[in-house]
C-alpha cells in the first residue's frame, strides 16, 4: 500500500453507523493477503471495528454482524464483478469504499454511479485508507482528485469542495452552513477560484465544474 494521492475531494452525505467501541467497517475482497492485510489495518486502528471479512459478497451477507456499515470493497469480485457488486452492497444499507487496482475515469465515474461513496487505487497508504473511511463515516464522499475526470485542477481540496457545491446550486449562505464556515470565508474561496480559473460569473464556474466532472461527484440532498 502506497499514496495515491494525498489530494481528495469530500462532499457531504450522511453518517454512518457508529458502535460503542469504533465506526463499524467491513472487508470484501477475493485476493486472501490483500483481504488479511485490511483485516489486520480495520482490526489495529483506534476508532474503527470490523463488522465482518469475506471473499464473496455472498459470505459477507452471511457473516456480516452490522447492518449500516463502511464496506471496504475490492474490485474484480468472482461472480458479481463492477458495478453490479457495489449495486448490491448498497442495496444491503452499507456505504461503500471500492479499492481498485483500475483507477481511470471511467471505472470511478461507473463506481460511483454505481453507489459507491468513496474510491481508491489498491496501491494506497494504509493511511490514507484509514482517512478515507473516516470521511465516508462522517457522512462525505472521498474521491482522490488525481482520478477525478477532467483536467488536474489548480484548486486546494478546500476550493474545489466550494465549487463543487456551488455548480450543484447552493447560495453562499448554503456552503457556510455546510461547511461550518462563514459566509465572508465561503467569499474568499470564491475569490480565489475565480483568480485562479479567470472566470468570474457564478455560470462561467459551474461550466468549469462540470468540464471538469465535479459536479458528478456531488451528493443530492
Amino acid at each position: 500500500m502506497k499514496t495515491e494521492s494525498s489530494a481528495a475531494v469530500v462532499v457531504g452525505w450522511s453518517p454512518t453507523v457508529v458502535s460503542m467501541t469504533g465506526t463499524m467497517v467491513g472487508v470484501v475482497d477475493s485476493h486472501p493477503l490483500y483481504r488479511g492485510a485490511l483485516v489486520r489495518l480495520v482490526v489495529e486502528t483506534p476508532g474503527l471495528e470490523l463488522c465482518a471479512a469475506a471473499g464473496s459478497i455472498a459470505r459477507f451477507v452471511s457473516e456480516r454482524r452490522c447492518v449500516n456499515c463502511v464496506v471496504l470493497l475490492g474490485s474484480g469480485l468472482p461472480w458479481l464483478p463492477g458495478a453490479g457488486a457495489v449495486r448490491t452492497v448498497t442495496g444491503l444499507g452499507h456505504r461503500v469504499l471500492v479499492l481498485s487496482a483500475e483507477i481511470g475515469h471511467d471505472e470511478v465515474r461507473a463506481a460511483m454511479a454505481a453507489g459507491a461513496v468513496g474510491y481508491l487505487g489498491k496501491s494506497a497508504e494504509a493511511e490514507e485508507i484509514v482517512a478515507a473511511v473516516r470521511q465516508v463515516a462522517a457522512g462525505n464522499r472521498y474521491v482522490p482528485q488525481s482520478v477525478l475526470p477532467g483536467r488536474q485542477l489548480d484548486l486546494s481540496d478546500r476550493e474545489v469542495d466550494v465549487l463543487t457545491r456551488l455548480a450543484a446550486g447552493e447560495r453562499d449562505e448554503d456552503i457556510a452552513r455546510s461547511l461550518k464556515i462563514s459566509v465572508r470565508t465561503v467569499r474568499s474561496y470564491l475569490d480565489r477560484i475565480r483568480d485562479k480559473t479567470g472566470l468570474r460569473r457564478r455560470s462561467e464556474l459551474t461550466r468549469y465544474a462540470l468540464e471538469h466532472g465535479l459536479v458528478a461527484f456531488r451528493v443530492s440532498a
